[in-house]
């Protein structure tokens, strides 16, 4: 199972110079684990800066693979991941859904290097 953070998700879609890295997780849909919180950002980026119908489509591309909902129990776990390695609120829901469906989470979000079970590459 996989999980692409935001930052995977957006330089996917932007094609930037990391794109590569992420395409193998994000086309493999059928492995693909998909936070609500991950929604919310790419939706929300993607809005800000183009328009409405490209972040419907790129909503509609993240829905392809099985949405995580927050769960109380996932919301805990998350917590916990926050206070362990000093994670803003979003990476700890991202990484505590990796980590609750035994996934690899893909990222080139600063926050996540050195954590165990992430594949992280560094931005260029």
């Amino acid at each position: 199972m996989n999980v692409v953070d935001s930052s995977g998700w957006l330089e996917y879609f932007a094609d930037g110079p990391n794109a590569k890295h992420f395409a193998t997780a994000v086309k493999l849909t059928h492995e693909l684990v998909v936070p609500t919180v991950t929604l919310y950002e790419v939706f929300k980026v993607v809005l800000r800066e183009s328009d409405e119908n490209a972040a419907l489509q790129a909503a509609s591309a993240l829905q392809k693979g099985m949405v995580a909902d927050l769960t109380p129990k996932l919301a805990i776990s998350a917590s916990k991941l926050s206070l362990q390695h000093s994670l803003p609120m979003a990476d700890a829901i991202i990484l505590a859904t990796a980590q609750a469906h035994g996934a690899t989470l893909w990222t080139q979000d600063i926050h996540f290097k050195g954590i165990h079970g992430i594949k992280y590459f560094p931005k260029k």
